[in-house]
Parts: structure tokens; sequence; C-alpha cells
């Protein structure tokens, strides 16, 4: 590509592209090397997030470099080096973006290497392509990168939905802890990076793709610093079994009587009601069954008997312990600030009250205010 001619929106464009790459380098360093969080300084972030998250920026970073001296020294899109460093994103891509993908779900162990297994046919199609030249392998090249990627965004799907599941049974604070728009985001950038592949040579496509680059590895930054360690749960999970139980207690079937001590609604009532336990940030399914003194299994059970999540058990307790608040203001004439009432009755936002209030009331909070 001779320089000498080059217009000033591909000058802006490169301009674009270079903060691009320096924003994930510097993203890609800052995971690396810091040791503590800058934005939730009281977060204490999964540490395998944050490794795959740093080797998907370093990754970006050094394919935006590789991609940037074909274009200058040949841009030969039918060349050997436009189908190596074609395979090397597929490669880098779907390994790092998988990988950073699974370390968001900490309900369970997810492996990479059959992404990256699956990525071999696509090497061997575009391979194909260079020694032979024949747009066919390259057709055959693109719908297997699409139907990898389909597969992959299905998966994806139950994944959070299954991880959504695992929150509520174990964890009564759910504020940034669900993963689900992060994945959105992710989905809608890689359908933009998948477009822009496919019509590489719109300009103001390649700045909008450079540009939510950026907004992407600022967002991933964020969601690295702001998502809470939450293995523990498994661990606890294992640590409080009772000793005369076997390791591994059978699954009865929810229709099925459960052989759960008969005792533990009265232990909720007296050790978690009365004493207002539910009003605790952040309190586990594991933490409760220690107070009560039962097995965690059985308290899990307990609440699938009663059709309900653990989470859902300590909101309708702090719904009702915000009711009593409000019926107390109004009863003294005080000045009813619904954030506060929702705060001193153990929620972290209002956002995730009027959501609980909802489901447990069948009404928006200000309706049943009015209604009052």
């Amino acid at each position: 590509m001779s320089l000498d001619n080059i217009s000033i929106p591909f000058i802006l464009y490169f301009m674009l592209y270079g903060a691009s790459a320096m924003t994930a380098l510097i993203a890609c360093i800052y995971l690396l090397f810091r040791k503590s969080n800058a934005i939730a300084p009281d977060v204490a972030p999964p540490m395998p997030l944050r490794r795959w998250a740093a080797a998907f920026l370093g990754v970006t970073f050094v394919g935006h470099i590789y991609w940037l001296l074909f274009y200058l020294y040949s841009g030969d899109t039918k060349s050997v080096g436009c189908t190596i460093a074609a395979y090397l994103d597929c490669l880098t891509l779907f390994t790092t973006i998988p990988g950073t993908l699974f370390a968001m779900l900490q309900d369970r162990k997810r492996h990479v290497w059959p992404i990256v297994i699956a990525t071999i046919p696509l090497g061997g199609l575009l391979t194909l392509h260079v020694v032979k030249p024949n747009a066919t392998y390259f057709q055959f090249a693109l719908a297997y990168f699409l139907l990898i990627y389909v597969i992959f965004t299905i998966y994806m799907v139950f994944a959070v939905k299954q991880y959504g599941r695992w929150l509520r049974d174990n964890y009564a604070d759910l504020e940034n802890k669900e993963i689900w728009i992060s994945h959105v985001l992710v989905i809608v950038i890689l359908l933009l990076i998948i477009f822009y592949g496919f019509d590489g040579d719109d300009l103001i496509i390649s700045f909008i793709v450079q540009f939510l680059s950026i907004v992407f590895y600022c967002f991933l930054l964020w969601r690295v610093e702001t998502l809470p360690q939450l293995e523990n749960v498994a661990v606890e999970e294992q640590s409080e079994q009772p000793e005369e139980q076997p390791e591994e207690q059978p699954k009865e079937p929810i229709s099925q009587p459960l052989a759960i001590p008969s005792d533990i609604e009265e232990l909720l009532d007296e050790r978690c009601v009365a004493t207002q336990l539910y009003l605790q940030h952040d309190i586990t399914l594991p933490q409760l069954a220690k107070i009560l003194g039962t097995n965690r299994t059985y308290l899990s059970q307990y609440f699938s008997y009663q059709g309900i999540t653990f989470n859902a058990y300590i909101n309708n307790l702090r719904i009702n312990h915000f009711i009593k608040l409000y019926h107390e203001a109004v009863s003294a004439g005080k000045t009813i600030i619904v954030q506060q009432l929702a705060k001193d009755s153990g929620f972290r936002s209002y956002s995730t009250f009027s959501l609980a209030f909802k489901q447990k009331m069948g009404q928006s909070v200000t309706t049943w205010m009015r209604e009052m």
C-alpha cells in the first residue's frame, strides 16, 4: 500500500485503529500486573477471569499489529499471509473469548479445548483455499465459522440460564453477580466484527467496529473488576456436610417426600426471621445453613419443596420488612422516602427492590402505595 496517497478519512481511521490497539494493550497490562482493583477496590474478582480477560486483550492487540502490517505491506486477501492471519484470529479469539465468558460463570468449571478442536477443520479449509484457490473452500470455511459461532451462542444461552438458577439458589444479593448483560454485549459486538469481516472495505463499518471495540474493552475491564469471587459456595458446600453423611447425597425428585429435618421451618423462624438475619448483605445458602445448624443440601431441598429459591425467600422477608416500616412511617406521620426504606430493608439498590416487590406483590411499589 502506498503511503503517499492516503486520504484524511483513512488517517483518522488508522488513529482510531491505533487507539483501539493501545486500549487493549493497556487493559491487558493492567489486568496482569495490578494486584488490586481500581474500579471496585472492595471486590475480589476471580483470578481465572482476570487472566482470561488479559489473554483476550493481549491477543486482540497482537491481532491489530499483524493486520496493520498485512494491509500496509501486502493487502492481498487471497495470499497465504491473509489466510494465516485469518486462522490465527479464529484460533486465538475462539480460545480467549470462550475462556473469558466461561470464567464469568462460576457455578461449575467449563473447558475451552472442545472449541479449540472445533477450529481445526476451519484451518484445513483455509489451507485448501491457499494450496488450491477455490471460492467453494472459502465459502465452506465461512459457513463452518458461522456454525461454530451459532452453536457456541446457543450453548451460552443455556449456560447463563443455568448460572442464574445457581445464583438464586445460593445467594441473597445478586447485584453485580449476574452476567447476562455482558454476554448480550459480547454477542452484539462479535456480530459486528463478523459483519466487518464480510465487508471490510466499508470505511464507515470499520470506524464503527473500532469504536465499539474500545467500548467493549472498557466494559470488559469494568466487568472483571466488579464481578466478585463466588467459588466459596462450592467449597462450603462440601465442607458443611455432616460427618455421618456419605460424601454424595442422592438427589430425590421434588415431587416425592424429601428427607429433610422437620424442624427447619422452626429454625428459620427462630434464627433468620426473629433475628432479622435477612437484612444482612451477601448472605449465602451455606452461611444460613451453618447458622441453622443443618446441612445446606437439606436446606436447599426445603426451599425447592416450597417452590421458591433461596434468593426469593430472603427477598420476601425483606419486602415484608419494608411493608412494616412503611406502615410504621405512615402511622407516625413521617415523610416516606421509598429508597431509604428499601435500603433499611436490606436491599442494596432500588432497582433490585422494585423488581422483587413486583414479583411478590404483583404490582409496582408506586401502585401499591397509591392504593394504600
